[in-house]
């Protein structure tokens, strides 16, 4: 699609869609919080004005009560609490600190994290942990739900839902709700083809876990990863 041939109002969004959020200016950003200008003006021509009316400085938009947001002309009471709402939103996002992580450095530290969601079911169900090159979490999910004696996962879905999430290292787990930990031949198949196919991805299959309610069984610790 063209920018230019689309409405004006429409180009910063667009634009953001397609370069990405770096690429989109300022007075871009603030048009489309509004999403749309006024009858002489584009919602970035809007924008640039209102801007350029605290010398391009967000600290100073920030300060600008709702009622001088509505002084500008095409700037109605929905998108005046849309501005402020934004700027807000960083002002309390600066505020925060950074959450750290989980890393998972032991088939322990993994079954302690699923622990919880896999332990006490009477259904079958098979999970992934999503990991950076550090082996900290990026994502967790259960991929697949079976019965009482099996799921059936799909490699396809699994290595899908990891380049969603920019993995680059995968821990997947199972339970067997009968209690055995012993791994079946579709157990250690399934094992053996999401390997293979991380090969292709440059996407490690770090560990394969079968969990019971206070137990697990640990392919690599097994030495069969």
């Amino acid at each position: 699609m063209n920018l230019k041939s689309l409405a004006e109002d429409d180009r910063p969004r667009e634009k953001f869609l397609l370069k990405g959020k770096s690429a989109v200016s300022d007075s871009e950003l603030l048009a489309i919080i509004m999403g749309s200008g006024n009858r002489d003006e584009s919602a970035v021509e809007l924008a640039r004005r209102i801007l350029n009316s605290v010398e391009n400085n967000w600290h100073r938009l920030s300060q600008l009560s709702l009622q001088d947001l509505l002084k500008f002309k095409g700037v109605g009471e929905a998108k005046a609490i849309s501005i402020a709402t934004a700027l807000e939103i960083g002002n309390r996002r600066s505020q925060q600190e950074v959450i750290e992580r989980q890393q998972i450095s032991s088939s322990r530290d993994a079954f302690d994290i699923l622990q919880p969601h896999l332990s006490d079911l009477q259904t079958e169900e098979f999970w992934a942990i999503f990991l950076n090159h550090q082996n900290k979490i990026l994502y967790k999910t259960c991929l697949f739900r079976g019965g009482i004696a099996s799921s059936v996962a799909d490699v396809r879905v699994v290595f899908k839902t990891a380049l969603e999430h920019f993995s680059t290292q995968i821990i997947v787990a199972h339970n067997h709700p009968a209690g055995s930990l012993k791994p079946s031949k579709e157990d250690i198949n399934i094992t053996q083809k999401i390997k293979d196919a991380g090969k292709l991805l440059d996407i490690d299959l770090l560990d394969h876990l079968i969990l019971t309610q206070n137990n697990y069984y640990s392919f690599k610790d097994e030495g069969i990863l």
